[in-house]
């Protein structure tokens, strides 16, 4: 029998990570995106490329390498002390960090697609009405590129709801503290607790066909493809 804690406490978990790994984007990828799409700097491609390897790198190369820079001896080495920890490795801020890196090009994508929608002609317009650099990116660009901001969003928030092999080499499997939904399952598959298996994963799967059928929704609305 499934309890309460087995569902609440990774749940709640996986939903906060997920929540603050969204809004560190939003505040992130909004400068990435917007430099990617007006710049003509020679390290446009290879900008790019960094931001783009999640998408291709497999989660558990990518989780070797942050647990090394996460570790005692990497640069998370430094940085853990500031709150009485020795390392970033196995601790939710050690999540956030590496669920930021993962989930980037999941925000960067469709804000980037978003800002090269807008017609230079409309930027032009307003500077030439006197608006500065700042006032026409936040009175223009940005309610421009909502579609844009929703879809980055709803992608950032379910990248990190479904994590895996990142969260298995940075997180582990400590209860309460890196124990999210997707270790959950895998616990409860270990142990051949298929019931408690089913339950979170057919949530899981829900959770899924939501989030696609939304970013669709939005994508038949808006009239654009959101790549």
């Amino acid at each position: 029998m499934l309890s309460a804690t087995e569902i609440v406490q990774p749940v709640g978990l996986t939903l906060t990570l997920a929540l603050i790994v969204t809004l560190f984007l939003l505040v992130i990828g909004t400068p990435i995106a917007w430099w990617l799409c007006r710049t003509d700097s020679p390290v446009k491609a290879p900008v790019a490329a960094i931001v783009s390897l999640p998408l291709v790198l497999p989660p558990t190369v990518l989780g070797f390498y942050l647990l090394l820079a996460f570790g005692p001896n990497g640069p998370g080495g430094l940085i853990a002390p500031l709150w009485g920890a020795r390392t970033l490795a196995f601790s939710f801020e050690g999540l956030v960090i590496a669920s930021v890196i993962y989930s980037l090009p999941f925000m960067v994508q469709p804000l980037r697609t978003a800002f090269e929608a807008i017609g230079s002609d409309t930027l032009e317009a307003a500077a030439t009405l006197g608006s500065g650099p700042k006032r026409t990116f936040f009175r223009i660009v940005i309610p421009e590129a909502r579609s844009g901001y929703l879809t980055g969003a709803i992608l950032t928030f379910a990248h990190t709801v479904g994590e895996f092999g990142v969260v298995l080499m940075i997180g582990g499997n400590i209860p309460g503290e890196t124990k999210l939904v997707s270790m959950a399952i895998y616990d409860f598959v270990e142990r051949l607790e298929w019931d408690k298996a089913h339950v979170l994963a057919g949530g899981m799967v829900l959770f899924a066909f939501v989030v696609i059928t939304t970013v669709m929704l939005l994508d038949r609305r808006v009239g654009r493809v959101v790549g």
